[in-house]
């Protein structure tokens, strides 16, 4: 059964009901996802705020992700009549989503757009890109945008809001959004317990062979232990006596993983929604909006 988070700063319920105050006064809103977990990446916000307004999906970190998977997942958006592009922000090239806020301007004011996402999926970088500047605070901390503010970008105002998780969702979703950077994993854990998660889930999809090519570590599904004790060696995360430092182990393969520097790779497929490694504690899919 899924419980409270364990991640669910204030600033994320202010900003919650801020967002929902509103909407009434919004054109259209931009969901920024994770391309590499779409549907896990989702915002809570999206289903109380769709009945309302138009909701976009931006898939970031593209180069992050399968290009494949990325390209079903777009093709199941549209399907389902859901405006959605990929993109990578770093190569900073959003004008298709510029132009598609050209076409649904008013005429008579500006577009008013709100940017809506769990933290760390890329939705301040996005806002920076759209704004044409470094409006708002960029780092790698989740949490690290507060509040919600208003940013002036050409033909169209933006408002920014803190990333916010789903107070509802369970252990094993958190320790999921753990692998891509967007909670923390030191207090859903530790990051020695969401590391070998993350193991037992890429030794069960067959992904496996994405580390075992970069480092050599073979893979061992009866012991994740002992595959994230050949991954401390393999980064050097030895203690005195030569034993492995789990935490730092754990850390580092997280790290590694978030960052792109394992692979290319995604975690979710469209044709397999109710993966249950991913949603085994109640999460939804988008079906359920």
């Amino acid at each position: 059964m899924a419980g409270r988070t364990a991640w669910f700063p204030g600033h994320m319920a202010k900003g919650t009901r801020q967002l929902e105050e509103l909407a009434g006064k919004l054109d259209v809103i931009v969901e920024v996802r994770d391309a590499r977990a779409p549907e896990l990446t989702a915002s809570p916000l999206t289903r109380k705020l769709a009945v309302r307004k138009p909701v976009w999906i931006v898939l970031t970190k593209k180069d992050l992700a399968d290009p494949a998977v990325t390209s079903q997942w777009l093709s199941y958006y549209k399907n389902r009549k859901r405006e959605a592009w990929a993109f990578d922000l770093l190569a900073r090239q959003i004008g298709p989503l510029r132009q598609a806020f050209t076409r649904c301007k008013p005429s008579y004011r500006e577009l008013r757009v709100a940017v809506v996402g769990i933290p760390n999926v890329g939705k301040s970088a996005l806002l920076n890109l759209l704004v044409g500047k470094k409006a708002a605070v960029v780092g790698g901390i989740p949490g690290v945008t507060r509040g919600v503010s208003w940013y002036k970008g050409g033909d169209f105002l933006v408002v920014d809001s803190p990333g916010i998780l789903d107070p509802r969702s369970g252990a094993a979703i958190q320790r999921a959004l753990a692998w891509l950077g967007c909670s923390k994993a030191d207090v859903i854990g530790g990051y020695d317990t969401v590391a070998c998660g993350l193991i037992d889930f890429l030794q069960k999809q067959g992904l496996w062979h994405y580390v075992e090519e970069k480092w050599g570590v073979p893979a061992d599904p009866g012991d994740v232990v002992a595959v994230l004790e050949g991954v401390g060696r393999r980064l050097g995360c030895l203690v005195s006596g030569g034993n492995v430092d789990f935490t730092l182990a754990g850390r580092r393969f997280l790290e590694s993983f978030s960052t792109g520097k394992i692979g290319s790779l995604s975690l979710e497929r469209p044709d397999a929604l109710a993966a249950p490694a991913l949603n085994e504690d109640g999460g939804e899919g988008e079906d359920e909006e």
